[in-house]
């Protein structure tokens, strides 16, 4: 058996996301949907994978390659535009030959396996097979519909008026016959090739098609809340594991993943979390429920329940809750204002507006003077596990330099002090600041603008 993987659709759904990336590499749980999906292929003992793919392929081709690395051998196959799910059968006439094979769309998630619906298929000598499963509004998908012996009757495309309740998923197997049916189809009033129209035509010549109910989870990932809700359902199956660096000061609660390379300090992450290879996490509470893909820097930052991907930056903002945060974006704040909720696309910079009322630790704090014991709280805090920086109430005017405060830990120290006090202070005049007493100086000047 062989499988072709259905790779070239624009998804419209996720947007603004994949403007800029395909949407089969959105990530869920530290892991593009499209390797989820050929990890279930590869799982039911298919090595050979056909993937058409549309005008995305040299990204395609960046992550995935020939397959070789999930023990697959993987053929791309171009489709000059979306022109339906049988005319990428048409296409893959040639690769696909006389054999049997699994047909996957790129995009679903398929939690559990194929392997009933496989085997019931080997078995039943069908010339195909729909994997199905009951849903509330079947008007919103494709249906089948099946005699009590679990043999398909007819197939319907979004119907208006449906009889069933079972609902076509992201998976279908054929045998050779289906050849037929995508050569004989015409193209459907939106201009594509259906599948489902190729199923029918099995059905009214007679061909055996049925039915393998799917007790698994499945979810076709079009749009932000079921990427978060498939993201929830795979962190909570995984087992705690640290292979990165994570300091004293880090308190890491329930099933959290660090992988090697990241570092975690000052920080509590509460599971089930995951933290890709590269990513730094400082002074920060993550979780529950949150994956932070590969290379990306938390900073003083509070987040949960959402999917971070490669790149992005988050300083300062805390509250984020049940949000996608793009590629390369950076979220960084002025001061502190609660239940943020974003949906940022790649390569986004934004700045939260400062709230009116400072606050400090979620509780509102006036603007008063700041003393020495505040920046040396602030100031401990950022300097973690350094135990060169030896803080004490004398060192008002020594230099930053000489008690061995470097320049990100000051940086740091600044984004501390725009979340405590809501003050936004501008990075030259950070890096002017040589001595905490000038430090203090600048933060009372803005202070008593404020007031």
């Amino acid at each position: 058996m062989r499988a072709l993987v259905l790779a070239g659709g624009t998804g419209t759904r996720l947007r603004p996301f994949t403007h800029s990336m395909p949407k089969q590499l959105v990530p869920v749980a530290n892991k593009p949907v499209l390797v989820h999906v050929l990890e279930n292929i590869r799982d039911l003992g298919i090595t050979e994978v056909g993937m058409v793919v549309g005008d995305r392929e040299d990204q395609l081709r960046a992550v995935i390659g020939d397959g070789s690395q999930l023990g697959l051998d993987i053929v791309y196959l171009r489709q000059d535009h979306p022109r339906g799910l049988a005319h990428g059968v048409l296409i893959a006439r040639d690769f696909l030959g006389d054999e049997d094979f699994l047909m996957y769309l790129g995009d679903n998630m398929l939690v559990g396996g194929l392997h009933e619906a496989a085997a019931a298929f080997h078995d039943s000598g069908a010339a195909a097979s729909v994997v199905v499963v009951k849903v509330d509004d079947p008007r919103q998908f494709g249906v089948a519909e099946i005699d009590p012996d679990g043999r398909v009757t007819a197939v319907v495309e979004k119907p208006q008026h449906p009889v069933s309740n079972l609902a076509l998923t992201g998976a279908y197997f054929f045998s050779a016959a289906i050849h037929e049916a995508v050569r004989e189809i015409t193209p459907s009033r939106r201009g594509e090739l259906e599948i489902t129209d190729a199923i029918q035509y099995l059905v009214e010549r007679g061909r055996l098609v049925t039915a393998e109910r799917y007790n698994g989870y499945w979810k076709d990932t079009g749009n932000a809340d079921d990427l978060l809700e498939c993201n929830r359902l795979l962190l909570d199956a995984q087992s705690a594991l640290t292979l990165g660096e994570v300091d004293a000061d880090s308190c890491l609660t329930g099933r959290v993943v660090v992988e090697a390379g990241a570092r975690v300090i000052g920080s509590r992450l509460i599971g089930p979390v995951t933290v890709g290879a590269g990513t730094v996490i400082s002074h920060s509470t993550v979780g529950p429920y949150t994956s932070v893909g590969r290379d990306c820097t938390l900073v003083a930052a509070g987040i949960a329940g959402s999917i971070v991907f490669d790149g992005a930056s988050v300083t300062g903002v805390t509250d984020i809750d049940g949000s996608l945060i793009g590629r390369g974006a950076d979220i960084r704040s002025g001061g502190a204002e609660p239940s943020h909720r974003l949906l940022v696309g790649d390569h986004t910079r934004i700045v939260m507006v400062a709230s009116n009322t400072p606050t400090m630790r979620g509780n509102p704090m006036p603007a008063s003077e700041f003393t020495l014991d505040d920046l040396l709280r602030i100031m401990r805090a950022c300097a973690g596990q350094d135990e060169s920086v030896q803080l004490n109430g004398d060192i008002t005017e020594l230099s930053f330099a000489e008690i061995g405060y470097d320049s990100l830990a000051l940086l740091e120290t600044a984004t501390w002090i725009e979340r405590d006090y809501g003050l936004s202070l501008p990075e030259e005049d950070i890096q002017r600041a040589d001595t905490p007493g000038m430090l203090m100086n600048l933060v009372n000047g803005l202070l008593l603008t404020a007031a």
